[in-house]
């Protein structure tokens, strides 16, 4: 059987989707290698230029995410403000997503609002160790709500519910549930207090637009998302019972589609997203992991939001051949992807799915790589391969 690519462009890449696509989303096997991100800023160059895409959204914290976006739209901060506190997990360190910003921001300039970029994280306020504190985007909301609405609680209240940040951000909590503060009275009635106040951001929505904006309005809907996601996160964290992990992974994941599918509904008028994010927070089929000395299963926010979207959604899955030392065997997905021309290529699907049993799946030196599953390959729109990284 012949494995069908060509080399890579972005051009080659979106010759592969439907064009009904509303969502494209474009994964990495690993984070921290810089030849993915270097290549999605080609893609979204691509995108934009030839495609009519006119937003970005990546796997960071959604609300440092409005920094970088003020940024990118024309704001008074600096690129280093911008990279520093407008990403999350120390993304804001890679030289890929320094340029992104730049090229952002230039393009930008001088362009009406309807052509211009925006950039988004799609991510909760989560880190590996764990979890924010709920009370930013809940006092955020709060004050938003109380300009134009009576509010049958005070500030002062909210905030003693809410204590300290550092009682929500104990790392002991993501592994020891009595660590966690997240079914505790304070934290119940907290979560009860989100949900009315997200459902009075829904019921005033014409009157808050029309004495606002509402790009104002759908600011204060993120901030709701984010303190009811992150309620409910905390509360899985305290959660003493088995399958404790698995929860908390598809709690972010569900955060994750919730966003997503914000971003497509609020870019609906101006053009497609692109979504860069893990292989395993973008493909269709079920993902999974070892953590914890468990093997945890979860639907992807990808897959989430595609159930929503049908042909509206497409994905690109990104894998690499050899990384020093470690080179696929030659029975593998990526061993066989090794043989081709190309430094880098767009291959598709169809054509390594019809490999059919020939082929194994590959066993990385890297537990957090991805490799590609050649049951379940043909379930990707794309596959973009980068020969050695």
């Amino acid at each position: 059987m012949t494995i069908t690519a060509v080399s890579f462009t972005g051009g080659a890449l979106t010759a592969l989707l439907s064009p009904t696509t509303r969502l494209l989303g474009l994964g990495e096997p690993t984070h921290g290698v810089g030849a993915f991100p270097e290549l999605r800023n080609e893609v979204f160059r691509h995108l934009v230029e030839h495609e009519g895409y006119r937003s970005i959204a990546i796997e960071s914290d959604c609300l440092a995410a409005l920094t970088a976006d003020e940024y990118v739209a024309g704001g008074a901060g600096t690129l280093d403000d911008a990279l520093g506190r407008g990403f999350s997990h120390g993304f804001g360190e890679y030289p890929a997503n320094r340029e992104l910003l730049r090229w952002m921001r230039a393009y930008n300039e001088g362009r009406p609002a309807h052509e211009r970029v925006r950039f988004y994280g799609f991510d909760g306020p989560l880190e590996m160790t764990g979890a924010a504190s709920p009370g930013p985007a809940l006092t955020a909301l709060y004050d938003y709500l109380a300009g134009h609405v009576d509010l049958p609680w005070s500030r002062e209240s909210l905030v003693e519910l809410l204590g300290s940040e550092g009682r929500w951000s104990d790392p002991a909590s993501l592994m020891d549930p009595a660590r966690s503060v997240g079914r505790d009275p304070e934290a119940r009635e907290l979560r009860l207090l989100a949900d009315d106040l997200g459902a009075l951001l829904t019921v005033h929505a014409p009157q808050l637009v029309a004495a606002g904006s509402a790009d104002d309005w759908w600011h204060a809907g993120l901030r709701a998302r984010t303190a009811t996601g992150l309620l409910r996160y905390h509360a899985a964290l305290a959660d003493p019972a088995p399958g404790r992990l698995g929860a908390i992974v598809r709690l972010r994941d569900g955060m994750m589609a919730d966003n997503l599918d914000a971003v497509v509904r609020r870019e609906a008028r101006r053009g497609p997203t692109l979504a860069f994010a893990h292989n395993s927070h973008l493909q269709r089929e079920r993902s999974s992991m070892r953590f914890g000395g468990e093997s945890l299963e979860w639907w992807s926010a990808g897959a989430i939001v595609g159930a929503n979207l049908g042909d509206g959604y497409a994905v690109a899955a990104g894998t690499f051949g050899s990384r020093g030392s470690d080179v696929p065997g030659a029975d593998t997905v990526e061993g066989r992807l090794s043989a081709l021309p190309h430094a880098r290529a767009v291959v598709d699907p169809g054509s390594l799915a019809a490999l059919g049993g020939t082929v194994t799946r590959r066993v990385p030196a890297d537990h957090t790589y991805m490799a590609l599953d050649p049951g379940t390959v043909g379930q990707f729109d794309a596959i973009v391969f980068v020969q050695e990284i």
